[in-house]
């Protein structure tokens, strides 16, 4: 794993020392010697975590962090504080400035890497939702950016605890920020995180006879716990356990006797970790859906067209099953919008689109071809059946008249249909598509309203 690290220290020992251990595991290292150095490398030059110290000349650590984490440029990049401060009240200030965690002087070689190599991981999977997000949603990206800081809205963790009274103490702690379900079964525990929408889970090491990171390695290995974060509460000096957690994917540790404002602090981190990355998925699963869906009619646009008519019809030839297409085109559909006006025009293809989807089956895939032109593709239909779907459609466009809400009115439209189907002989997708067009010509130029099959 390679990633580029930013030390901020302003003593040069110290910054020697974490850099010469950091480019031994083949990391990339920068430095810098205050906090507006590292502010102004942060925001010119590509960074995946920060290793920053709180006392500093100018502007401390706390400061730094707030900065990078109010810039939206910025706000990704992991930040761990190294500080020779060891009060709770100052780990919990670090982590409610944004940081992501915190490593106290002097620093444990594997504790720091197995650290880093942790948060180089999310920040991997981060950087490659923000680049696929940020294509056709970078306006968006940055209103969530501001928007999911994971403080106005109670997270939902799931503790797994095996003794009653720490149960009691956590969910006590949690309770101004978060709606906390115990469970002391581990399995139980698994099944729930599986079933149910969470923030975080919370494992305990506090059973008798279990083995705590079973259950992490269990919830790394489900697709629907994979990225569901996982805060791992151990004793002090239990360091073993520490690294081998980090290594199956723990997100973050705490060590017992639990601090309440630490607890506190760190479910806040992972709850707005939790959502940032819920968030950017979302965005990613709609451009994808953009990309391929007409804005106009929600049906599959000429792009998924061309990609999936390739795929059923591989799918067709190797198994030796028939496949249809039908191409319709509204009639006279430029006197719609040439009397009534283009917003009646986009009435009539919204309408049309919805009958088109009404009728066609559940196997079919209907696309807006593009201007007044639509497909049907139907997949195990041979042509008599892809003809009797047609007529069902051409009937029920014929019989309703379409209700245009810009004008007022109701106008009667009719539609033509061509045909064809691969047990006419079309080799490619392409020629099966020119012969359903070829179709679809001859239907316009014997009056219109028909559905023709293709002849050859």
């Amino acid at each position: 794993m390679t990633a580029r690290i930013l030390v901020v220290d302003d003593i040069p020992a110290n910054v020697k020392l974490l850099e010469a251990r950091l480019l031994a595991e083949y990391f990339d290292v920068l430095t810098a010697d205050d906090g507006y150095k590292a502010l102004a490398i942060c925001d010119s030059t590509h960074v995946d975590l920060i290793l920053l110290d709180i006392m500093m000349p100018g502007i401390d650590g706390f400061e730094v962090c707030e900065r990078l984490k109010a810039n939206p440029k910025t706000a990704h990049i992991p930040v761990v504080m190294v500080t020779a401060l060891d009060q709770p009240s100052d780990r919990v200030r670090g982590l409610k400035a944004g940081a992501d965690d915190f490593l106290t002087k002097p620093v444990n070689d594997i504790q720091l890497i197995s650290r880093v190599r942790s948060l180089v991981r999310l920040k991997a999977l981060s950087d490659e939702l923000r680049i696929r997000a940020d294509t056709a949603h970078s306006l968006v990206l940055e209103d969530m950016l501001k928007s999911v800081d994971g403080r106005d809205d109670s997270g939902q963790v799931l503790l797994v605890d095996g003794r009653a009274s720490s149960q009691e103490r956590i969910i006590k702690a949690l309770k101004p920020i978060c709606n906390v379900v115990a469970i002391s079964d581990p399995q139980a525990a698994l099944f729930e995180a599986a079933e149910s929408a969470w923030d975080l889970v919370i494992v305990n090491a506090n059973f008798e006879d279990y083995d705590p990171l079973r259950l992490c390695s269990q919830l790394r290995s489900l697709e629907r716990t994979r990225f569901l974060p996982i805060l791992l509460a151990t004793e002090a000096g239990a360091e073993d356990m520490v690294v081998r957690a980090l290594d199956l994917g723990v997100n973050d540790y705490i060590m017992r006797p639990i601090d309440p404002n630490e607890l506190l602090a760190r479910t806040l981190t992972q709850v707005k970790r939790k959502r940032y990355n819920d968030r950017l998925r979302m965005s990613v699963k709609q451009t994808i859906e953009l990309a391929v869906t007409d804005g106009l009619t929600g049906l599959n646009n000429r792009r998924y067209l061309d990609n999936h008519l390739k795929v059923l019809f591989t799918r067709a030839t190797v198994r030796a099953r028939p496949l249809s297409i039908c191409l319709i085109d509204i009639d006279r559909f430029k006197s719609v919008n040439d009397t009534y006006g283009h917003d009646a025009g986009d009435d009539v293809l919204r309408e049309f689109a919805s009958r088109i989807r009404s009728t066609v089956r559940g196997a079919d895939l209907a696309c807006r071809y593009g201007g007044e032109e639509f497909v049907v593709i139907m997949p195990d239909t041979d042509a008599t059946a892809a003809a009797a779907v047609a007529e069902r459609l051409r009937a029920i466009i014929e019989e309703t008249p379409f209700m245009l809400k810009s004008a007022a009115t109701a106008l009667n439209l009719t539609a033509s249909f061509g045909l064809s189907c691969t047990t006419g002989g079309a080799e490619t997708p392409e020629q099966l598509l020119k012969q359903a067009d070829q179709a679809l010509y001859t239907a316009k130029a014997e009056g219109r309203n028909r559905v023709v099959a293709n002849a050859a």
